[in-house]
């Protein structure tokens, strides 16, 4: 039996990590306090990001028999294997190949090498003539609006990374993204445009998605009821697909039909031709940045020793408080308003690749798999959700994520971003210390406001458990190659737990079954 099928349970490294979470360990408030060196020791940096990881709950000793584990479950030859182009997604017997996107040439051979190539300079031609105003539709306007229809990893990748590339947009066309078949979110987004100026996107791997194909079909009668001629209106349409036989029947021109391969997952699929509007966003030269920042996150991940691998950091420390925490939560908070929609993209990555009960080969899986991660920008988390974080009776995993430099044309944007960071700090050092009883009562005790006879129960209110893990991701700055570095971060992350839970992370039955259901009721 491969390491992949082997249940991690059965490793020494496992073993020796129940018996270590089930020996007491000392509060995080005192492990920071005594050992000096730990910040140092616990932060790795690749690619102009630093994890800080000084405040999990973790000794050396733990940390050691963590990388044990990895390299019991044979991480790194899993790895290789993603990379070589074997057939790693054993369910649909495909390779596994989103790394071949970001254009560097690999063992997977010449032809796909080519495809790839191909394919980004069309985009990314394509991209550019529609930001100059040299793409036209039938009146010879400049496109002035961009409507991109998809859902799922067609819609929420360029969707995240548009956001967080805003700053870059200039005076390009405005790029709006549609993806659910709710007729409100499709005319809250046409209501406004004018047709002869709006070039509309669908973007959909087998192009049979219902709710993407409800949306094209509206949009292409919007377009016609809108004085686009009807034989003109194929001008006025992409086609981002793996089928293009399928998209042709259905009026999309070869010209402006562009294309991925059944290799690319869709929440995998951002480096692709489904990056199209953000590349019309950003330009082509700049996806092209973004391409090189996620190339750059791989080569870390496949030459960085385990011990100083941010991917498989990450994933370590997921693991550890997921399976022998037994944390079943990871929150995700930004600290970056153009990260707003990092966390749900992240969401659609880890839960729908790691959400899995059996082994690749169908035996079922002994331990908890992915975590339920959620979460959203950390200065509204503040005011919100982080009260029970940190006086409830949950345990939540936090991955702080911050950006070092400000950018932003304000006249005070560095004061903006002082106080932002200055919260970020505060609240994982809140989160790991918390306040016991006794220091919040001699607190209370100098506040000439609280009686004798409230000094327990207020002390008992205002008191933090803490000890709660957290990671600290700094990016230097928030630019394309950032972004892709952080994004290829967080792939290989869910990668390598998977890995060591011998879980399958590139299929998804549990979607394909709700689309079939829906299809077999709208056959009754």
């Amino acid at each position: 039996m491969s390491a992949s099928n082997v249940s991690p349970t059965a490793l020494p490294a496992w073993t020796s990590l129940a018996q270590l979470a089930a020996a007491p360990q000392p509060h995080l408030r005192d492990v920071l306090k005594s050992d000096a060196g730990r910040a140092q020791r616990m932060t790795a940096s690749a690619v102009g990001l630093t994890l800080d990881a000084s405040r999990q709950r973790m000794s050396p000793e733990i940390q050691n028999a963590l990388l044990a584990l990895a390299a019991e479950a044979g991480v790194a030859e899993q790895r290789d294997a993603m990379f070589r182009g074997d057939v790693i997604n054993t369910t649909e017997k495909r390779p596994v190949l989103h790394v071949a996107l970001r254009g560097q040439n690999g063992p997977w051979g010449e032809a796909i090498s080519a495809d790839v190539a191909r394919e980004l300079d069309r985009m990314c031609t394509f991209a550019d003539g529609v930001r100059s105003g040299a793409i036209t539709g039938h009146s010879d306007k400049p496109f002035t609006d961009i409507v991109n229809i998809g859902i799922g990893g067609s819609d929420l990748g360029p969707r995240m990374a548009a956001d967080a590339m805003a700053h870059l947009t200039g005076t390009g066309p405005r790029v709006h993204y549609v993806s659910n078949p709710d007729a409100w979110a499709l005319y809250s987004v046409l209501h406004p445009l004018d047709a002869a100026r709006t070039l509309v996107v669908v973007s959909s791997k087998t192009f049979t998605t219902q709710e993407t194909l409800t949306n094209a079909a509206s949009c292409q009668r919007w377009l016609t009821d809108n004085g686009v001629p009807a034989d003109r209106v194929s001008s006025h349409l992409v086609a981002i697909t793996a089928s293009p036989a399928q998209s042709a029947q259905l009026g999309y021109a070869a010209d402006n039909t562009f294309l991925f391969w059944d290799w690319v997952g869709g929440r995998y699929s951002v480096w692709s031709a489904l990056g199209l509007p953000l590349a019309i966003g950003i330009g082509g030269a700049g996806f092209r940045d973004f391409l090189a920042g996620a190339r750059a996150m791989d080569e870390h991940f496949c030459t960085a020793p385990l011990a100083h691998n941010l991917p498989v950091l990450m994933a370590l420390s997921g693991i550890w408080n997921r399976n022998f925490l037994n944390c079943p939560t990871q929150l995700i908070v930004p600290y970056a308003s153009r990260l707003v929609r990092f966390t749900p993209f992240v969401q659609q990555m880890d839960m729908e690749s790691n959400g899995k009960r059996t082994h690749k080969d169908g035996t079922p899986v002994s331990v908890d798999t992915g975590a339920i991660v959620w979460g959203g920008l950390g200065i509204d988390g503040q005011h919100a959700y982080f009260q029970l974080l940190h006086q409830g009776k949950h345990t939540v995993p936090v991955d702080f994520i911050g950006v070092e430099t400000e950018d932003t044309p304000l006249p005070m944007a560095n004061t903006h971003h002082h106080v932002v960071n200055l919260n970020l700090r505060a609240q994982s050092q809140a989160m790991a210390e918390g306040r016991t009883v006794a220091a919040t009562r001699a607190l209370l005790e100098k506040d000439s406001n609280v009686s004798a006879d409230e000094l327990d129960a207020m002390a008992a209110q205002r008191s933090f458990e803490g000890n709660i893990p957290s990671n600290i991701l700094w990016l230097d700055k928030l630019d394309p190659a950032r972004l892709g570095a952080l994004i290829a971060l967080y792939e290989h992350k869910v990668f390598t737990q998977a890995a060591i839970w011998g879980i399958n992370a590139y299929d998804q039955w549990g979607v394909e079954l709700g689309k079939t259901m829906a299809k077999s009721m709208e056959n009754k």
